[in-house]
């Protein structure tokens, strides 16, 4: 997911749904000089990242990706890893509005989550894993279809592979294309 966001230098970068924050600090290791900010709406886990980040020029900051607190266009790159599929499907068709919003023209969103399967093995393996948190959205490919109808353009999946948990994907999009 670092690799592929393609961050540069002095770029506005947002990990939505950061967690405790080590996604953000790995994309900060990887781009000392990008701005990164990581958001989370769980006041435990952002304490945590702050923590796990003293002493590295992070920005924490409380919100939901339903309802960001960022004005219009002001970040280059919003990260994502395992949070898409906590989300009732209106939140996530909301959270997608939201970063559409906050990205600047040319933007991308990168998001790494469940994805659709594309084997037999991930095909069995979603019939359990559906009924968990609200993963069957992305079990059935809805996401790709909810980023585009936030209005992005060049929506793909750049990567999929398999774990123990489940199928993932890479899902890309870029704000104006």
């Amino acid at each position: 997911l670092v690799q592929h966001a393609n961050i540069q230098p002095a770029m506005n970068v947002l990990d939505l749904g950061c967690g405790t924050g080590t996604l953000t600090l790995m994309l900060k290791r990887a781009h000392p000089d990008a701005n990164v900010t990581g958001m989370d709406g769980d006041d435990d886990v952002l304490k945590i990242a702050r923590e796990k980040s003293r002493g590295v020029d992070i920005r924490w900051d409380k919100g939901l990706a339903s309802s960001l607190p960022y004005p219009d266009s002001v970040f280059d790159r919003v990260v994502t890893s395992l949070v898409i599929h906590h989300l009732v499907t209106d939140d996530k068709r909301l959270a997608f509005k939201e970063v559409f919003r906050v990205l600047k023209p040319r933007g991308r969103l990168h998001v790494l989550d469940f994805g659709a399967p594309h084997s037999s093995l991930t095909r069995f393996m979603t019939t359990f894993m559906r009924r968990l948190e609200e993963a069957a959205d992305n079990f059935d490919g809805l996401i790709p279809r909810f980023v585009a109808e936030a209005g992005f353009g060049s929506v793909k999946e750049a990567e999929n592979f398999v774990t123990a948990f489940g199928p993932l994907s890479i899902i890309q999009a870029v704000k104006g294309v």
